[in-house]
């Protein structure tokens, strides 16, 4: 919302509703109409796909982020894809409808929003190439990272069998990828949390798998052609 020029943000503050976010509260079920958009000021979400193969993680949202805008901007009404609380926050949220008048109304408003679904398009491209091309410690840190940019943290809440899930990694794997992040001295690791004692560290860990979506976003939202990673 800081991205808006100061006309348009005025003109939505009045349709916007303050609140909270639970841990685990869903904010968009898969295949259901999106009624909310919801503006994250705190907090993390979690983009899932889910199957009866299970649950992969193909997003992580936070206070960049504008929740359930993309069906809205391309004319759907909903998403395959659930958006879960993975760790409480704030939020603005507004009705689907009034959003809709306001992006009519004004059309920086609607700029700004395909702007910020374009950053995340190339986060979610970023994750499948991570996927495909890291290891599991590769993944694992450039996850960490993520969870980091967005809660301003270095102690980061999370079981093992969690990360497993968002993962997409049998639980054995991520323990191993945990242990090698530790010997390294990049994190320290304690019932439930992970905490990050070497953020430059972990950087060299991710390598090319993390960085990319960063630069993009800073681009197209906040103008930074060269942002500090």
């Amino acid at each position: 919302m800081r991205a808006l020029a100061p006309e348009d943000f005025a003109a939505l503050l009045p349709a916007l509703r303050p609140g909270a976010m639970a841990l685990k509260q869903v904010l968009i079920s898969a295949n259901t109409p999106v009624e909310t958009v919801h503006f994250v000021e705190a907090g993390i979400v979690s983009v899932t796909s889910d199957a009866p193969s299970g649950r992969v993680e193909i997003g992580l949202l936070g206070r960049e982020a504008a929740v359930g805008v993309l069906p809205i901007l391309l004319e759907d009404d909903r998403s395959p894809h659930t958006h879960f609380v993975q760790m409480a926050g704030r939020v603005q949220s507004i009705d689907v409808h009034a959003l809709r008048v306001m992006m009519e109304a004004r059309p920086a408003l609607r700029r700004v929003l395909c702007r910020y679904v374009r950053a995340q398009h190339i986060q979610t491209a970023q994750t499948a190439f991570a996927n495909a091309k890291g290891s599991t410690a590769m993944r694992l840190a450039r996850w960490l990272l993520m969870c980091q940019d967005r809660s301003d943290r270095d102690e980061i809440t999370v079981t093992q069998e969690f990360m497993s899930l968002m993962l997409g990694v049998e639980r054995p794997g991520v323990t191993t990828a945990l242990r090698a992040l530790q010997r390294d001295e990049l994190v320290t690791k304690r019932r439930g949390v992970v905490q990050i004692i070497d953020r430059d560290g972990l950087l060299d860990r991710a390598g090319d798998t993390y960085g990319l979506a960063e630069i993009e976003y800073a681009r197209l939202i906040e103008g930074n052609t060269a942002p500090e990673l």
